[in-house]
């Protein structure tokens, strides 16, 4: 597998972290993507601080890239048609690239049309101007990315690292994935579907939290862990137990724990050669059956088929 090249499109206005998320994450993937940066004209770029950057690059270089990144720029520039220069420049993206943008850079996909009948998203507080520009795109405002193949948008600011560290996992693996995590001293995976924006109180500082609940439930997800099971754990009833978790993930825990045995379970295809049916019970699912009918609703694939594509990447990689 060669080297993947990322071309980072840089607009007016660009937020100076966005633009910088690709370069590290990518960066830190052990020499498997190659990280470019490129303005409509090939000039300095104006960011939403009070500097510019000076990118290497001309619109040209998006004919050689492999993925395609806009990152988002301040939202008082956002337009209905594309900014000037960017249709152009998106004129030389060759049929087949990915293409990937982080909160306001969907409205460029968008306005260039790159969206129409397809599921996106963008950051919770600019929905409803999306969709009343954009009434073909089927805009989910609640996740924080959406994976559509060879489309990719997310939400804002640390949607960005999701989304970047989501690729380099579904290039080359959970491994790679949790070794940029690591190197860049961010969570390793959240998954796309998880809320932007949970509108619950902050808990008193007093309350218990789940936090040691969740840690001793990953030490134990070869258990047949219940509702109960966990609200015991953390000395709480059932709704009690029920509120907090969600008021701090953003989530039900029966739906956590689900999304934490497959994440599991994909490691270990991608890292052992044992049996499905010997990964369902090390990750606590019933049985291979359970563990084919979970991994297909998350990503679509069986266990044989997901093990086959990672094996062979990293095989490749040696």
């Amino acid at each position: 597998m060669g080297v993947h090249r990322v071309v980072v499109l840089a607009l007016k206005g660009v937020y100076p972290f966005e633009l910088g998320i690709p370069s590290r994450v990518f960066g830190a993937a052990g020499g498997r993507y190659e990280v470019l940066t490129c303005s409509v004209d090939g000039g300095p770029v104006t960011t939403n601080s009070d500097f510019s950057v000076t990118v290497g690059h001309g619109p040209e270089v998006l004919g050689t890239a492999d993925t395609v990144l806009l990152p988002p720029f301040d939202t008082s520039l956002l337009t209905r048609e594309p900014p000037p220069g960017v249709r152009e420049a998106l004129a030389a993206v060759r049929p087949g690239t990915r293409i990937v943008s982080i909160c306001t850079g969907a409205f460029v996909l968008a306005s260039a049309g790159l969206l129409d009948g397809r599921p996106a998203t963008t950051h919770w507080a600019l929905a409803d101007v999306f969709r009343s520009w954009y009434p073909l795109v089927d805009l989910d405002r609640d996740v924080l990315f959406v994976d559509d193949g060879d489309v990719l948008t997310s939400a804002g600011a640390a949607s960005g690292v999701d989304i970047c560290l989501h690729l380099v996992r579904r290039d080359h693996g959970t491994a790679v994935a949790n070794q940029v995590a690591r190197a860049c001293v961010v969570p390793p995976w959240r998954e796309g579907g998880q809320a932007q924006y949970v509108e619950h109180p902050v808990p008193e500082t007093s309350a218990p939290g789940t936090s040691d609940t969740r840690q001793w439930a990953l030490e134990n997800l070869h258990e047949p862990l219940s509702l109960a099971d966990l609200a015991g754990h953390a000395g709480m009833s059932l709704r009690t137990f029920a509120r907090r978790f969600d008021e701090e993930v953003g989530m039900s825990p029966g739906r956590w724990l689900i999304q934490q045995r497959v994440s599991r379970a994909r490691h270990l295809l991608e890292t052992t050669d044992l049996a499905v049916d010997d990964i369902a019970g090390r990750v606590g699912f019933a049985g291979g059956t359970s563990l084919r009918e979970h991994l297909h609703a998350a990503i679509g694939v069986s266990p044989l088929a997901y093990r086959r594509t990672f094996r062979g990447a990293t095989r490749a990689n040696e």
